[in-house]
This record gives structure tokens, sequence and C-alpha cells, in this order.
């Protein structure tokens, strides 16, 4: 390196990979670090428990619905400047938002955290895949993200928790702020500038009707279970995504260049991979709706402890990543991926069988261990598969394929195990509750095993000691109950994936790819904007 314009072009590949995780590492962390905060937020700002769900669900519609437009529009003007863009945007709504004085406030500048998350995490995959290009590389590079993904959505309830307990609510939206805008230094700083090198249109059509579908999708999962899976508002939201998605399909196939090439989900090793980081975040967040619940409910742990005896699961999902993604270079994507997803079925079956008030930690930690450890050995592994099947001209929108199943799979897993959960929780509490329970405090409990807990709290206050203990084990039962069949459901879940990527995806990539999906003179610019 002779001069100063060379080694901006040929940076050191070990701080490009660090620069890249942190930007990755941020968006991850405000996954749960926001969750932790939602009942201070009702006791300060008043906020309903319907503008509690918007505060989460905001930014991920917002998410979800322009990952694949983000995507592709960092690959058509520069993944390096949408990514740092991105994280300013991210960073700068956060700050705002802890200045919020009114639920609607919060709840707006949520969904332009949103945008910057959309805007910021398909960029970090497709800048790793354009600076480690050989396929073991890749494969280090991609378990390192998977890992940092799982370590940063694990430690979200520690930081929150810790910045509760010091510190207002505004806290966890405040300290985003500056380390978004310190990670946009150093990207600044060491990641080479990416984008195709190609010029090509915008497909238009194919950017409105991507967010159109995904947004839908998402918006109609979220209002599912309050409406009703069956329900008109649901089914309409659903037929109306499937018209969208076939609108699309239709638009990007007879496009001349199109967004997505959708002939890609012809390759097992794209599609079926995608099948498989869906089903890995369905169960990861429906294991983070179920053992948060458990922990702070039935075992009474604090926001900050409960992320502390979650760090079993941080540590082995870490661990399986990066260990996941050299497996599958050496034996095969298929063997990993199937036998990640094998682990997190005996996980909640083994939940399943044995979770209770007295259960020892030592044993629920094990439990962890395994399902980290499957989580890990699926995800990377599998996103390791779509990359490498992606064109590295549509790296960007081949990550927010990504991306966008990851985030589908968690939205339905948290829609779908709490459907089950609460319908079975609030059919047991029916035929457990005493008769001589007012029926606005009976009405109270059917909410959550929380709120059930608090009815129990306050006739003890009021010297009603044995109704008391008679609610408060109704609530315990029939948590236990919702738990378990939740649980049966996403091992079930986790069980069907395993035998789909058993059948259907492959083990190694052609030794000789075809031209398509890698054309030949397709190469990332490291001179790009």
């Amino acid at each position: 390196m002779t001069t100063s314009a060379r080694t901006a072009r040929v940076p050191s590949k070990p701080l490009v990979l660090v620069a890249l995780l942190l930007a990755s590492f941020v968006i991850n962390l405000d996954t749960t670090l926001v969750n932790v905060a939602l009942p201070t937020l009702t006791r300060e700002l008043g906020t309903s428990t319907s503008q509690l769900q918007w505060v989460v669900d905001a930014y991920n519609l917002v998410f979800a619905a322009l990952l694949l437009t983000s995507g592709s529009l960092s690959d058509r003007f520069g993944r390096k400047g949408m990514l740092m863009a991105g994280l300013l945007v991210f960073g700068a709504a956060s700050f705002v938002g802890g200045f919020a004085g009114t639920s609607a406030e919060l709840i707006s500048a949520r969904a332009v955290m949103g945008l910057g998350a959309a805007m910021t995490f398909p960029a970090t995959l497709a800048l790793l895949t354009g600076v480690f290009t050989s396929r073991k590389e890749r494969a280090l590079s991609i378990g390192l993200w998977g890992a940092t993904a799982g370590v940063a959505i694990a430690l979200g309830p520690i930081v929150g928790g810790f910045l509760l307990e010091r510190y207002s609510w505004s806290s966890v939206f405040y300290v985003l702020g500056p380390v978004s805008l310190a990670v946009v230094a150093l990207v600044a700083r060491f990641v080479p500038r990416s984008r195709n090198p190609v010029h090509h249109r915008l497909d238009h059509l194919g950017l409105v009707l991507s967010a159109g579908f995904m947004g839908l999708l998402v918006y109609t999962i979220i209002e599912a279970p309050d409406r009703g899976w069956s329900s008109a508002a649901s089914l309409g939201g659903f037929a109306g995504a499937v018209f969208l998605l076939a609108a699309f399909v239709l638009g990007e196939r007879r496009a001349a260049e199109p967004m997505l090439d959708v002939r890609l989900f012809q390759d097992m090793r794209f599609s079926a991979a995608s099948v498989a980081v869906t089903v890995a975040f369905f169960t990861l967040l429906g294991f983070i709706f179920l053992i948060t619940q458990y922990f702070q409910f039935v075992r009474t742990y604090s926001p900050l402890s409960t992320g502390v005896h979650l760090l079993p699961v941080a540590v082995s999902v870490a661990a399986g990543s990066t260990v996941g993604t050299r497996l599958a270079v050496r034996i095969g994507t298929k063997a990993v991926v199937t036998a990640g997803l094998a682990l997190q079925a005996v996980f909640y079956f083994w939940a399943a069988g044995t979770l209770s008030p007295t259960l020892g930690y030592g044993t629920i930690a094990a439990q962890m261990v395994v399902y980290g450890l499957g989580m890990g050995l699926t995800s990377a592994p599998a996103t390791e598969s779509i990359m490498g099947a992606v064109p590295v001209d549509k790296a960007g929108v081949g990550s927010a394929v990504n991306d966008s199943t990851r985030l589908l799979g968690g939205t339905l897993g948290v829609a779908v195990i709490g459907s089950v959960y609460a319908t079975l929780y609030g059919s047991r509490l029916t035929g457990s509750l005493p008769a001589a329970l007012p029926s606005a405090e009976t009405d109270l409990a059917h909410q959550s095993v929380g709120a059930a807990f608090g009815v129990a709290g306050r006739l003890a206050a009021h010297g009603q000691a044995p109704l008391a203990g008679v609610v408060r084990d109704a609530a315990i039962g029939a948590f236990d109950h919702g738990l378990g069949v939740g649980c049966v459901v996403a091992g079930l879940v986790a069980l069907g994936g395993a035998l789909l990527a058993a059948v259907f995806l492959p083990a190694q990539p052609p030794r000789q790819p075809v031209s398509e999906p890698r054309p030949a003179g397709s190469t990332v610019s490291a001179a790009g904007r």
C-alpha cells in the first residue's frame, strides 16, 4: 500500500468485518432492547395495550415493507452509502424518540427507525459477501454475522434492564443515537464502496409491489391474533398479499431488468435455505415470547435478571453460528441445517414436558444451550447458502430476501405461538378460577398471566389470601398448559423444517456454476458510490 487511495480501496479485512458486524449488532440489539421498556411506558406515558403493540409493530411493519426496496436501491446506488444513511436515520430517530411526550410521537419515531433498519440491514450482509469472496471466507464472515445477531438479541434485555434500573425509559432510546453515529464513523473509515458495476434501470413496479406485498402480509399477521385468523379482515389481508405477490412475480418475469430474478427460487440452495431461515426465526421469536414471560411472571425475575438468565442462548447461538458455517463447507449445508432444526425441535419437546415453576435453572440452561446450538447451526449456514446462490450484482436484494425471511418468520412465530398460548391460557383459566371472584377481576385475569398475578396481589393485600392463592395457582396452571402446547407447536414446525431441509436442501454448491445466477463478468466495484 503506497498511497492513501489504494489503502482506502483495499482496507484491512478484519477492520471491515468489525465495522459491518457492529452495524448489524446495533439493528439486532433494538429487537429486544425496546421490549423491556414497555411496562415502564405504560406507567409513565399512559400507553395503552394497543399502543404498546404499535411501539413494536410500527418498527417491524416499516422494516419489513422496505427491505427489498432498500436492498435493490443499494445495489443500484451504492451499498456503503445506503448503510451509512440507514444508520444515521436509525440513530437520529431513536434519539428523537427519547424526547417523545406522547405515545403517538414515540410510535412515529419507531416507524422512522424501521426505515433506517431497512436501509442498513441488507447492506451489511451484501458488503460482507463482496469483501469475503471465497467460500471459506464467506462462510466464516456470515457465521460471525449470525453470531452477532444472536448475541445482540439476547443482550437486549440485559442492556435495557440495566438502563431502566438506573435511568428513565428515554435512555433506552437515547443510547442508540451516539452508538449509531460511532458505527457510521467506522464504516466510513474502513468499509470499501460497493455497488453493481453495470447500471440497470430501476424496476419501479417491482419496488412498489414488493413493498405492498411485504407490508400487507406482515400487517395482517400482526393483527390476526386480535381480529381472528379466520375473520373477514384477516382473510382479506392474506388474499390481498397473495394477489400482490402474484403481481410481483408476474411483473418480475416480464421485466427486462427485474429487481429480483424470481427464477432464483428454482434453485434449492436459495429457496430451501430461505424456508429454513423462516422456520429458525419462527422458533426464535416464539422462544423469546414464551421464555421471557416464564422468567418474569412465573420465576419473578426482573428484566435485567431475565436477560442474564438468557445468556446460555446467546453464547450457544454464537458458537453454533461460527462452527455451523465452517461445518457446512466441510460436510455439507444439508446435514448441518437439518441437524440444527432437529435440535430446535428437541428443545421444544423437552421444554414442553419439563417447564414448571419449580424446574431447576440448570436444566433450563441445558435446554437453552440445545436450542441455541440448533439456532446457530440453522440460520448462519442457511444464510451462507442463500448468498452463495445470489448473483454478485444482486447481493443487496439477495440479502434483503434473507432478511425478509427472518422478519417474516419471527412475526409469524410471535403471532401463531402467541395465539395458541393465549387461547389455551384463557380456556383453562375459565374452568379454574373460583366463582367467588368478581367478574371485573376475572376479565382482568384473562388478559395475561401477569395481570392474573396482579389480581392475586391485590386480593392478598386486602386480606383475601386464600382466594389470592387459588387465583395464582389457576393462572400458573393455565400458563403451563398454554406454554406446553405452544412449545409442541413450535417443535412440530421445527421438525417439519428439518424434514424439508433433509429432502430439498443441496449439500454443496455445484462445482461448475452456470451463468445463472452468477453471470460472467459480474463483479463488485470497489470504486462505486
